[in-house]
């Protein structure tokens, strides 16, 4: 694993602040590891997607994500909000241009900053590819029901019968019930849900884990998925295809797994086409989840191309 030489707090304002790592080589290609969600956080692991002597890394967790505090917060958190974090971010360590690598949310975020400020980036490596459409919300949750019938079940029955027809609505209202007892077993419905669905192999469910503060670590994912979700992402339909001319210029990797029931295959395929010059690879044999082995190399590998295409080490 590749160990952290300086991390911290960034104030952003509005009370919050931003947990941040960096490692790797001080003097390499600057990279920003933008994670998903939104809600889910930045972990350890995230750091070997990139060569540590060829990459100067950067990892941060967005608001009410992961380390960052408030934890679990929706005040002031719109995606304007979280783009001004990251460029701050930028600002504060002294990059000048940044390579973005995101997946699922991590895309839209990442395809969201660079239209906001394509003069400092460098390129982007995308995973899953979520556009925030209405249609892509009505798959996650609707669609995915047709992969994975006893995870919706198990979502759906999670609340009274009358409100199954407004799932986002009745969700959303218990995530922001400040009562533990409300908002813990919503919070563990949803995050188990979609991590049923994450892979190409499913996993056992591991119960919440809670976290030093008392707080479920599913709290983040699932308060701050259907706030983004309910509030259509804080962006126009269809804004990020609509925005592309900003970014066409620069390099564009995109990995996608085939069996991605979370994110599927069309949204990166529609950004591909619409983007002249990017490089699309879809993984046969993976679902959504970052860390399936062949989803990792294929990352691992559009990241060392990058950096061999700027004779970087």
């Amino acid at each position: 694993m590749v160990d952290t030489h300086a991390s911290g707090f960034l104030d952003v304002g509005d009370g919050h602040h931003l947990y941040w790592e960096e490692c790797g080589n001080p003097e390499g290609i600057p990279v920003v590891y933008i994670h998903g969600g939104p809600g889910a956080g930045c972990a350890p692991v995230h750091r070997t997607f990139f060569n540590p002597s060829r990459y100067r890394i950067v990892l941060f967790d967005q608001r009410g994500a992961g380390r960052s505090l408030p934890y679990a917060c929706i005040h002031a958190n719109t995606t304007k909000h979280l783009i001004d974090d990251m460029e701050a971010l930028r600002v504060f360590l002294g990059i000048d241009r940044w390579l973005l690598f995101g997946g699922s949310w991590g895309s839209t975020l990442a395809l969201a900053y660079g239209q906001a400020y394509p003069d400092r980036v460098l390129g982007f490596v995308l995973r899953g590819v979520f556009l925030f459409t209405r249609a892509e919300v009505d798959w996650f949750l609707n669609g995915m029901q047709h992969f994975y019938p006893e995870a919706a079940r198990f979502f759906y029955e999670f609340l009274p019968e009358d409100e199954r027809s407004v799932c986002l609505e009745s969700m959303y209202r218990r995530l922001c019930d400040p009562d533990p007892a409300i908002h813990g077993p919503a919070a563990d419905a949803w995050a188990r849900y979609e991590d049923a669905c994450a892979r190409l192999v499913p996993l056992p469910f591991i119960p919440s884990i809670v976290r030093e503060d008392g707080q479920s670590c599913s709290l983040a994912i699932a308060r701050l998925e259907a706030h983004y979700m309910i509030h259509k992402g804080f962006i126009a339909e269809n804004q990020l295809l609509d925005c592309l001319e900003t970014v066409r210029h620069l390099p564009c990797h995109i990995v996608q797994g085939r069996h991605d029931v979370i994110c599927p295959p069309r949204a990166a395929y529609a950004l591909h086409q619409a983007w002249p010059g990017s490089a699309l690879v879809i993984v046969p044999d993976s679902g959504h989840a970052a860390m399936e082995a062949s989803l990792r190399s294929a990352l691992v590998a559009a990241v060392d191309t990058f950096a061999n295409q700027l004779g970087q080490g």
